[in-house]
């Protein structure tokens, strides 16, 4: 292909100002209406800055901007190739599980700004550090550990978790409390088998609450029971008043509305009798306030917690924990066995190498600045063009959660978003109670500039109802 005539770009086609954003939008506007299809490789970066006169730089931080966003790969000696489409839209009334299951979804046209929640940053995979501990792994690798093995998971990467919970989160367990799964919908999936197996047909949830998490439950058979959230957590009070004594939650960054349960709910929790099924589903990601131990830590005996890397890495490793009251273990261990036999060997065996030499460790360091970046941006702009928004849960996650003046409701202005390109979760889809309304807005999948113009398409449809 002569590179002068990609996609019919000319010298003095670009702007006098702006002139990367530019490229950015040619460059994912070629990739969605399919004129650079999946495998396209693109001109080495100073071949297309020669040809179109401008300087290197723009075409490197146009690339990696794409790059970020999941549209394109590069490796050196190899140029820089197209992957695709980087999202996969949510359809009307189908919402994204944000700390349970996530089901593959087809793409939605003309959905090009997607801030469903629960998404994280894919293009921030440590695929270099990954496939370095691979290597190391496949070289020291024996006939037992790639053989059928413990169903509770490897004993290395046992270990390792049960060391790196207690060091980060205050976990109180050992490598034998541990029982490897594929990701907390299956952790949940377990419990759900293992309580209805006791006579348990209802659980305690959160209100609003992870909808993902109530269907994954409602699949094994456990009807919820709503219980009210307010800016300090779950309310305690109204959960003794369902009887219930299994409640799950999200104590360390409650989904979606961001609250951490307060010390004093927290107490109120713990004096109560029954199972805390504890979804500690995105800890990691904190920017402006110190970590908030797991309730495991005060009470190991009545919290069954769970775990993954679905937000640090990626959900398609589908490796996760779970800890739970010595009572249930052997039960889930069971329940574990009949399903699956056990998780794939090698991811383990190269996620205890990435625990063990610091590795992931420093790909959270990385990610947290990424993500604190990407919060600014979206929190900048909906300052600047939606002021009239009340914002909350910033401090910490991967999604925030706006609410609105005015009488319309979330499901309304979640489609009149859509008719402009962008998606958000209203937060009724969320809710069994009623209560007002509000958008959840994930921003971990997008880099700054797509946040910027989400929030000036926001601004411009939601800020003059």
């Amino acid at each position: 292909m002569d590179q002068i005539d990609f996609l019919e770009l000319h010298p003095g086609a670009a702007p006098a100002h702006g002139v990367t954003a530019w490229l950015v939008d040619v460059l994912r506007t070629a990739i969605a209406d399919g004129r650079l299809a999946a495998g396209a490789r693109l001109p080495a970066t100073r071949v297309l800055a020669g040809d179109l006169g401008l300087s290197r730089g723009v075409v490197v931080e146009a690339y990696q901007r794409l790059t970020d966003e999941g549209l394109l790969s590069g490796r050196t000696g190899a140029g820089t190739v197209v992957t695709g489409l980087g999202t996969a839209p949510l359809p009307q009334g189908r919402p994204r599980a944000a700390s349970g299951l996530r089901l593959p979804l087809p793409p939605a046209p003309g959905i090009d700004l997607d801030l469903s929640p629960g998404v994280p940053d894919l293009s921030a995979f440590p695929r270099t550090a990954w496939l370095r501990a691979e290597r190391a792994v496949l070289a020291a690798a024996t006939s037992t550990d790639l053989g059928y093995g413990d169903p509770r998971g490897s004993p290395l990467l046992r270990a390792e978790l049960a060391g790196w919970l207690a060091r980060t989160r205050g976990v109180q367990a050992g490598p034998d409390d541990l029982i490897v799964v594929n990701g907390v919908a299956q952790a949940l999936a377990l419990l759900s088998q293992t309580l209805r197996a006791r006579g348990v047909s209802r659980v305690a949830v959160e209100d609003p609450g992870s909808r993902g998490t109530r269907d994954e439950l409602a699949h094994w058979g456990l009807r919820t029971v709503p219980v009210p959230v307010d800016d300090e957590g779950l309310r305690v009070d109204r959960l003794a008043a369902t009887g219930l004594e299994t409640v799950l939650l999200t104590p360390a960054h409650q989904f979606p509305t961001g609250v951490v349960l307060s010390p004093a709910r927290r107490r109120a929790l713990l004096a109560r009798p029954g199972l805390i099924i504890e979804d500690d589903y995105d800890a990691e990601h904190r920017y402006d306030r110190a970590p908030v131990a797991a309730v495991q830590a005060s009470a190991p005996d009545r919290v069954a917690y769970a775990g993954s890397v679905s937000k640090s890495l990626a959900p398609g490793m589908r490796l996760g924990w779970l800890i739970a009251p010595r009572a249930l273990h052997a039960d889930l261990v069971t329940a574990k066995h009949a399903s699956d036999l056990g998780n794939p060997a090698l991811p383990q065996l190269i996620f205890a190498r990435l625990l063990a030499g610091g590795d992931y460790e420093r790909h959270l360091r990385t990610v947290r600045l990424r993500q604190r970046r990407r919060r600014d941006a979206l929190l900048r702009g909906l300052r600047d063009h939606l002021p009239q928004a009340r914002v909350e849960g910033v401090a910490a996650g991967l999604h925030l959660l706006i609410t609105l003046p005015g009488p319309a409701g979330d499901l309304e202005l979640a489609a009149r978003l859509e008719e402009a390109g962008v998606r958000a979760h209203p937060l009724s889809w969320h809710r069994q109670l009623p209560g007002p309304p509000g958008l959840v807005l994930g921003y971990a999948a997008l880099p700054p500039d797509r946040l910027l113009e989400a929030a000036r398409r926001m601004g411009r449809l939601l800020g003059t109802r």
